[in-house]
C-alpha cells in the first residue's frame, strides 16, 4: 500500500543531512556550552554557529536570536515577557482569533492576571484587517501578536501594514511565525516585527527545538529563571544537538526556498482544483494569499476523525481543525471565527505538502479521497439529500 504523508504543518521529516550534523553533539561532543574546557567550549561554538545560521534566514542579528524548547515556548515568551515587562505603561494587549492556542492560552492567563485582551476579529477567509487593529488601540495598549500565517486554514497575514500601524503607536509587535519560517520569505526588517516565533521541526529540523527573535534593545520579562543562558532571558542547559539540527535546517532551507516553494505551490493548486470538484466540499483561508504547501476544506455531513481514519487507512496522513481530532467537545475557534456554522466545522481537513511528496501522491489522494467521502456519506444521517441543489462558492464564504 502505498504511503502519502500529507500532514507537514504538524512534523516535517528530519532531513538526512540535519541528523548527520546532530550525531556528533549526540556522542563525543556532548560537554555542556557553559564549561570552561574543550567540550564545553566545542558545545558553545556549535550553538553560535546554529544562532547565526537561523539569523541569516529571517535575516536577523545573531544575538537577537533565543532558543527556546519549541515554538509554543517562544510564543508565550513573547507574549507574558513583553506584556510583564510593559505593564507599568499600561495593561492593554490585542491577539486575533485565529491565533495558536499558545498565544490564546497565553492571553487567557494574563486577563486572570489584571490585563485587558482584545481578541480581534477576521474576515470569512481569516484575515487580520490593519483597519481592525487600528481602530481597537488604545491609550493603554503595549503588545500586539498576530500569526504570520494560519497553520489551520492557511491564510498569510498583512503584518506588514498591522507593523506600521504598530509603531506610529510605539506598540510592540510579535508575530508568530511557526507555520512561515522555512516555508515562505521571513525578513523581520522587511516585516517590521520587533519578535518572531520559530520552530523547528516547520522545516526540516528536529522536534523540541524553536527560537524567538526578539529586536535589539527590547525589554523582555524571562520565561524560565535560573541560569545565565541565552544572554539570561532563557535558562536552562541548551538542548545542543537540537539547536545544531535547527541551523543546520535553516541553512537548507535558505538555499531550497524558492525551488521548495514553487513545487509545493504546484502540488497545492492540484489538491485544491481536485477536491473543489466534489459536491459539499468548500475550501477554507485565503484562496490565493495562502502558504504554498496548504490546502484545508471543509465537508458536509462527514466528521474530520472519521474521513482521517479512513484515510490512514488507505497509508494517507493528513490532519483535522475538528474538535474529535483534539479529543474536546467543541469546533475548532478558528473555523467558528471564520464564520463556519458549527455542524460545518466539524468536517475539517487539511492537507499539508513537502518536497518529500511525490507528484504520485496526488493522483492517488485525488483517487481515493472521493471515495472515502461517497462511503461516508452513505453512513452518514444527515447526509440524505446531499447531492440536491445548486453547489454555490466553493471557496466558503462566511
Amino acid at each position: 500500500m502505498r504511503k502519502c504523508y500529507f500532514d507537514h504543518v504538524a512534523v516535517n521529516p528530519l532531513h538526512p543531512e540535519v541528523l548527520d550534523a546532530m550525531m556528533p553533539y549526540l556522542k563525543e561532543d556532548f560537554g555542556n556550552p557553559l564549561s570552561v574546557y574543550d567540550l564545553g567550549m566545542s558545545a558553545r561554538n556549535a550553538i553560535e554557529e546554529a544562532r547565526g545560521k537561523l539569523a541569516s534566514l529571517v535575516n536577523a542579528k545573531p544575538p537577537t536570536i533565543v532558543f527556546t524548547a519549541s515554538g509554543a515556548e517562544a510564543n508565550n515568551f513573547a507574549v507574558r515577557g513583553i506584556a510583564l515587562a510593559k505593564q507599568s505603561r499600561g495593561k492593554h494587549i490585542m491577539v486575533s482569533k485565529v491565533e495558536h492556542h499558545s498565544i490564546l492560552n497565553a492571553a487567557r492567563f494574563l486577563e486572570k492576571s489584571g490585563f485587558v485582551v482584545t481578541y480581534l476579529p477576521v474576515d470569512k477567509y481569516g484575515t487580520v484587517e490593519p483597519g481592525v487593529v487600528k481602530s481597537s488601540i488604545t491609550d493603554e495598549t503595549t503588545l500586539i501578536s498576530i500569526t504570520h500565517a494560519s497553520s489551520e486554514i492557511g491564510t498569510i497575514e498583512p503584518i506588514k501594514e498591522i507593523a506600521r500601524i504598530a509603531k506610529e503607536r510605539d506598540i510592540v509587535l510579535h508575530a508568530d511565525g511557526v507555520a512561515t519560517t522555512g516555508n515562505i520569505p521571513v525578513d523581520v526588517k522587511e516585516l517590521g516585527v520587533d519578535l518572531l516565533s520559530m520552530a523547528a521541526h516547520q522545516f526540516g529540523g528536529p522536534k523540541g527545538a524553536g527560537a524567538l527573535y526578539i529586536r535589539e534593545g527590547l525589554r523582555i520579562v524571562p520565561l524560565i529563571y535560573g541560569g545565565i543562558q541565552e544572554g539570561g532571558r532563557r535558562a536552562g542547559t541548551e538542548n545542543v544537538p537540537a539547536i545544531v539540527g535547527m541551523g543546520r535546517a535553516a541553512e537548507i532551507a535558505k538555499n531550497k526556498l524558492n525551488s521548495k516553494m514553487a513545487y509545493c505551490k504546484e502540488l497545492r493548486d492540484r489538491v485544491i482544483g481536485g477536491i473543489l470538484k466534489m459536491p459539499k466540499v468548500y475550501l477554507t483561508g485565503h484562496p490565493e494569499n495562502r502558504l504554498p504547501h496548504h490546502a484545508s476544506f471543509v465537508v458536509e455531513f462527514i466528521e474530520g476523525e472519521a474521513m482521517l481514519l479512513m484515510l490512514s487507512m488507505k497509508g494517507i496522513y493528513a490532519a483535522s481543525g475538528s474538535a474529535c481530532s483534539s479529543k474536546a467537545l467543541k469546533s475548532s475557534p478558528v473555523l467558528l471565527s471564520i464564520g463556519v456554522p458549527t455542524a460545518l466545522a466539524q468536517g475539517s481537513i487539511v492537507f499539508s505538502l513537502g518536497e518529500d511528496n511525490a507528484r504520485e501522491d496526488i493522483d492517488y489522494l485525488l483517487a481515493e479521497f472521493p471515495l472515502i467521502i461517497n462511503r461516508l456519506r452513505e453512513m452518514s444521517p444527515f447526509a440524505k439529500g446531499w447531492g440536491e441543489g445548486s453547489e454555490g462558492e466553493k471557496c466558503f464564504t462566511g
